[in-house]
């Protein structure tokens, strides 16, 4: 929890581009936040005119509207700027948000009055290499997924936490997560739940075969070293983004982020596990032809 007040002087308002009711739920926010004389920019979170103001730090607070995948950008885009985010859910789960669509003008009025703590989330930088070039480095919310390609045959993965062998993977891939990750794919494939507080980094092998198969949880400030042994084409994902092909003999290097992100909190501290336990089975009850 981090108690610290926000000048709320302008605030940003950003959507998800392909959700029209949620572009037409921001003009309505826009409007509510101007009648408190708040000075307000809205529109799509591709528009330049966000991506420049964060950048530039114009805004104070960065309102998402949409669902976890806008949570997600939202944190590239404002987390190495320092600015919080608060999301308004308005997808299907929306783990990470702090507002459902109904309450925003209950709940935004409650945030303006003061009323909310800022949480802070780690990220992960992850960074390829092919021989000693960095094919680029990427700052990530949830995981850092190094597998398979495009081929159903699992790869080698020689993996080291801080310069030590820790061992050989032989499996369609392995996951680095973030503890805000461990809700994520992590989960999926058979991780633990961490505390999104913690600083740790998580690893889950998926579809390890007769090799190590259990997760495991680094001590915080560990770093992670992947070395890729294929006969064919590999690939990192980041946040579930477009993969990078990796061939074999490269390298990924995964460490935490020197870049935080912070999410606003209306709840009271124990609002994780109430999430967690009220949205574990949603998937099993929605209708596949929504």
């Amino acid at each position: 929890m981090v108690a610290v007040p926000l000048s709320l002087k302008h605030i940003a308002v950003a959507t998800h581009p392909k959700m029209p009711h949620a572009i037409r739920e921001a003009e309505n926010i826009a409007a509510f936040l101007r009648e408190k004389r708040i000075q307000v920019t809205h529109g799509p979170m591709n528009a330049p005119e966000l991506i420049k103001g964060v950048q530039q730090g114009a805004f104070d607070l960065w309102i998402a509207l949409g669902g976890d995948g806008t949570m997600l950008r939202s944190g590239h885009l404002c987390g190495p700027h320092g600015l919080p985010i608060v999301g308004i859910n308005m997808g299907k789960i929306g783990f990470l948000t702090s507002i459902q669509k109904e309450e925003w003008p209950q709940l935004l009025l409650s945030l303006l009055e003061g009323n909310y703590w800022l949480e802070p989330r780690m990220m992960l930088r992850a960074e390829p290499f092919r021989g000693d070039q960095c094919l680029g480095a990427w700052d990530v919310l949830n995981e850092a997924m190094i597998g398979r390609g495009y081929y159903m045959r699992p790869v080698r993965l020689k993996t080291c936490v801080d310069g030590n062998h820790l061992t050989s993977y032989v499996a369609d891939g392995l996951i680095v997560a973030t503890p805000t990750g461990s809700t994520a794919y992590a989960l999926a494939a058979g991780g633990p739940v961490l505390p999104p507080d913690l600083r740790n980094i998580l690893l889950v092998p998926v579809a390890a075969h007769l090799s190590f198969d259990r997760p495991i949880v680094l001590a915080e400030g560990s770093a992670v070293s992947i070395v890729v042994h294929t006969d064919h084409t590999a690939a990192l994902s980041l946040d579930g983004q477009s993969p990078i092909d990796l061939l074999d003999g490269d390298r990924v290097e995964v460490r935490a982020s020197e870049h935080t992100v912070h999410f606003v909190r209306l709840q009271d501290m124990g609002y994780f596990y109430r999430n967690l336990t009220s949205r574990m089975n949603l998937n099993s009850m929605r209708d596949p032809n929504e």
